[in-house]
């Protein structure tokens, strides 16, 4: 079985990947997986996406074209802090039919139990979602009870809603209007109400 190896530390001057790398061949030389790739980061979060993380992203490249069959890593950590990162991460590889083996936690989603564990993340990120969305909606809710105006400001103002109809009154029409101000169709029409 191909393999390819993912290490990451957050502080490059402080930490290295060595102790990692290390232990992740002795795994992938037990199992009897033959070492394709090893992908690293160093000094870069695990908070931060894929697009901050070149070893990270060429990871799911070289897994998306099947370039090896698992993923070895030290720990789930190490793929991301972000649980949401973390999920997309593995909906990519279950998509690719990689597997994921993370070796601190024991984590492996060739194993039922690792794809139950696979999917309980996923769980738990749909939660964090809706946790999220409940808490946006009631800081709006309360926003507005205090008078709060939610959303972009509008650029609408009076001088604004007095040349709007000025101009109609002169009989320009609306898209004429929007065009000489350099406003919308809808903020013509909202001019026209006020």
């Amino acid at each position: 079985m191909r393999c390819a190896i993912y290490t990451r530390v957050s502080k490059a001057k402080v930490q290295t990947t060595d102790n990692q790398l290390l232990v992740l061949r002795e795994v992938a030389q037990m199992r009897g997986f033959e070492i394709v790739k090893e992908y690293t980061d160093e000094g870069i979060s695990g908070a931060k996406g894929r697009e901050s993380r070149a070893g990270f992203d060429a990871l799911i490249k070289a897994s998306v074209k099947r370039e090896h069959d698992i993923v070895l890593c030290w720990s789930v950590c190490r793929l991301g802090r972000d649980l949401s990162h973390l999920v997309s991460f593995l909906n990519e590889m279950n998509s690719a039919g990689v597997d994921v083996y993370c070796h601190s936690q024991g984590l492996d989603t060739s194993s039922i139990s690792g794809r139950m564990t696979f999917h309980l993340c996923g769980i738990l990120a749909e939660f964090e979602r809706e946790i999220l969305k409940q808490r946006i909606i009631a800081g709006q809710d309360r926003a507005r009870a205090q008078g709060k105006r939610i959303g972009r400001k509008s650029n609408m103002n009076d001088g604004l809603i007095q040349s709007v109809k000025f101009m109609r009154n002169k009989g320009l029409g609306i898209k004429r209007i929007a065009h000489e101000l350099q406003i919308g169709i809808g903020s013509v029409y909202k001019a026209l109400e006020h």
